[in-house]
């Protein structure tokens, strides 16, 4: 179909459109390749906006996750994306994770390793290399602070104990929360990182605070020592 035969989004029926389909019938009714097309506006000269959109999702496997990844430069290899429609698709994608992080806990606290899962996951889920980050809970399991630790390359990321501790020593908080990312979608933990939880445990004990939880989190998964019984 060239473009002389192509219908342009404006000359579809109404409900078929993207913006006017979410008027109608509520943004839940629009499938992503739709919510895209709303977010570039326009497609190229032989593309409407939804049909350049499902190219770009095919290319990730229509995955939301990988197309978080995508850089501004690797979104402009689309014919019909410029560099200020990849700026509003990274810049959507980054406003989705912080949505996560906003008020990721129910008030009462962290009851479970999927609620630490889900307080680090906009953090880490999406980097192409290994951070690690703690969070100290107050007695009610109530996140008193996150800090960020340590940042290293695709295989690991140095940590030292001692930031650890002085994390925990200047919040005074009663629980410790440890997790890092593992870039190369292995959830299984390393013998570093065995020895790493171990450290840590018997440091903090010392200073009357529990390790509640090490979670490693890959993608939408997660490992989580207290669940193993490794702690």
């Amino acid at each position: 179909m060239d473009s002389a035969e192509r219908l342009r989004i404006k000359e579809w029926a109404v409900e078929d459109r993207p913006r006017e389909k979410m008027l109608l019938k509520g943004s839940s009714t629009l499938s992503d390749a739709e919510l895209l097309a709303i977010l570039i506006g326009s497609g190229n000269t032989k593309e409407t906006a939804v049909q350049l959109s499902q190219r770009i999702l095919n290319a990730v496997s229509n995955n939301l996750n990988a197309l978080g990844k995508m850089s501004v430069k690797e979104l402009t290899a689309f014919n019909g994306i410029g560099e200020a429609k990849a700026i509003a698709i990274v810049a959507a994608m980054e406003l989705a994770r912080r949505r996560g992080d906003a008020d990721p806990l129910p008030k009462e606290g962290i009851q479970s390793s999927a609620q630490v899962f889900k307080l680090f996951y906009p953090l880490l889920c999406d980097l192409p290399y290994e951070e690690f980050w703690v969070a100290m809970t107050s007695r009610s399991g109530k996140v008193i602070e996150k800090v960020k630790i340590s940042q290293g390359g695709t295989g690991k990321a140095t940590v030292d104990i001692r930031l650890i501790l002085k994390a925990a020593i200047n919040t005074l908080c009663f629980g410790l929360l440890l997790c890092h990312n593992h870039p190369s979608g292995n959830l299984h933990p390393s013998r570093e990182d065995d020895a790493l939880t171990s450290r840590v445990q018997q440091a903090v004990q010392l200073l009357g605070i529990q390790l509640l939880d090490h979670i490693i989190l890959c993608d939408n998964k997660y490992y989580s020592y207290a669940d193993e019984g490794k702690l």
